[in-house]
């Protein structure tokens, strides 16, 4: 799991039909979780500049239960406090 802030969305009008709900956002992560940047998918209804922890991988794609959803980064929570 790694840390880091909302820097915007990613606009895509076309989708796998299948697909849930939800938005690409764009992810700049923590110095100490690696740096850089991620796109990874909110079901949360994350905002601009909101500090979010992040799965990656067979962690993510495990959130959607019965359905093979090609996921790679998605975020679990928001930071509220640490």
């Amino acid at each position: 799991m790694k840390r880091g802030t909302v820097r915007g969305s990613i606009v895509a009008t076309k989708r796998l039909w299948d697909a849930p709900k939800g938005a690409l956002l764009k992810i700049e992560l923590e110095k100490k979780d690696g740096g850089g940047h991620l796109i990874a998918f909110d079901t949360l209804g994350c905002g601009d500049g909101e500090r979010v922890l992040v799965a990656e991988g067979s962690a993510a794609a495990a959130c959607f239960p019965g359905k093979q959803v090609p996921v790679d980064a998605l975020i679990i929570g928001a930071v509220e406090k640490e």
